[in-house]
């Protein structure tokens, strides 16, 4: 399996080899974001004028990339929006190559005669708001010839929504066939359904949350401070600096806390257990866990692909996530969703626990199992939703034909 073309989200954790370190010994970018000027794969883009975020900060316009698969047909009923999750992007199906460092994330569930079927559906992905991949984020160009940096405004969930909702608007689509999201996806999928119940005919939320607790918030500061006190992050303002130069050592770490909380105390202990990284014993002699290696090497993996300020932004976007805000509540907001509902879980998921999908299970008046959400079983953790595809598009399919 190549190291590179294969996000780590979507497959079995692995001991790392030799020959995979070796290819991570180049410097890294200052950013791993796509840059005006960098071959656009299959992207496409659809720019408006000025947007305001929730905080009363307004862009002079933004742009939003995006990729499609299959038809769109005569009458425009057709179209699947899938809403990729915090470090993914728009590429949910293709090879790694020119404008895309990694493979499709959801190879296996998009496509010809797939769980969403790309000869029956028009399926579209677009880059979050905020995000290094194409749309508008920190590491876009602004009016002034510069990149927007530590200027780039606040976004929450429901500004990304509605740059979503810009999209769609260009694309022609009054009305989502289906609207699926997985993790921070799942956060757009919900807002979609809440805020605009006329536009979603189906719904999926996949291990996602009606709103982000205590402990998850929690969580994410530290991945946030661990960028923030890297000296190389500079205050957010790195992008001039040479390779090698910027704070990929502290988004690199932050990577590594969020890898502990995507997969499960079974996968890590199952496929490492107490092994070493090599005949170098880590008790005093100066040799590592293979767990050690195993997470140090995605970390610095993930720097090749992503942005340390776009990570700033759209963990702080997640910590907004709340559907009940300015709604009357979690419960009020969620029984005016008209969308035929999915609701899916992972048992060992210790990011986004199944309580939270239960919940949002039980207050949405039509999904398709009741008042309680799918809970799939996997040793995976929260990136089950990634990997356990069989499963997973089984019920996609269930949802699709309801």
């Amino acid at each position: 399996m190549d190291w590179q073309s294969t996000s780590e989200d979507t497959v079995p954790s692995a001991r790392v080899t030799e020959a995979d370190t070796r290819l991570l010994r180049a410097r890294p970018p200052v950013t791993g974001a796509w840059r005006d000027g960098d071959p656009a794969g299959d992207r496409r883009f659809a720019a408006s004028g000025p947007f305001r975020t929730e905080s009363g900060v307004e862009l002079p316009s933004i742009r939003v990339a995006y990729e499609t698969w299959g038809e769109l047909n005569a009458a425009r009923d057709n179209a699947i929006l899938v809403l990729h999750a915090l470090t993914g992007d728009s590429h949910l199906r293709g090879e790694a190559g020119a404008g895309h460092p990694t493979a499709g994330w959801w190879q296996e569930i998009v496509g010809p005669g797939a769980a969403i079927d790309t000869d029956r559906w028009f399926v579209i992905a677009p880059n979050m708001l905020g995000g290094c991949q194409g749309t508008t984020g920190p590491a876009s160009v602004a009016p002034d010839g510069y990149e927007w940096a530590s200027r780039f405004p606040y976004v929450t969930v429901r500004d990304q929504v509605a740059a979503q909702v810009r999209l769609a608007d260009a694309v022609g689509i009054d009305r989502w066939a289906g609207v699926i999201g997985g993790s921070m996806g799942g956060m757009h999928a919900l807002e979609w359904a809440v805020t605009h119940p006329e536009r979603v005919e189906r719904l999926a939320v996949l291990s996602s949350p009606p709103v982000n607790t205590a402990d998850q918030i929690a969580l994410n500061s530290v991945q946030l401070e661990a960028i923030r006190i890297d000296p190389r992050f500079q205050g957010g303002e790195y992008y001039d600096l040479s390779d090698g130069e910027g704070p990929h050592r502290g988004l690199a770490l932050a990577r590594r806390m969020a890898l502990l909380n995507y997969r499960s105390p079974i996968e890590l202990n199952q496929r490492f257990q107490r092994s070493w990284q090599s005949d170098v014993s880590p008790l005093g002699h100066g040799g590592r866990f293979a767990v050690e290696s195993y997470l140090d090497f995605h970390g610095n993996k993930f720097t090749r692909r992503f942005d340390a300020n776009s990570y700033l932004a759209l963990v702080e976007a997640m910590n907004s996530h709340d559907v009940g805000r300015d709604r009357g509540g979690v419960e009020e907001a969620l029984r005016t969703v008209s969308a035929t509902t999915l609701v899916l879980g992972i048992d060992t998921d210790r990011l986004f626990p199944v309580d939270g999908q239960h919940r949002i299970a039980h207050s949405i008046p039509n999904t398709l199992d009741g008042p309680e959400a799918v809970v799939l079983t996997s040793d995976f953790g929260h990136d089950g939703f990634l990997i356990e595809t069989e499963a997973v598009g089984a019920h996609l399919r269930r949802l699709l034909e309801a």
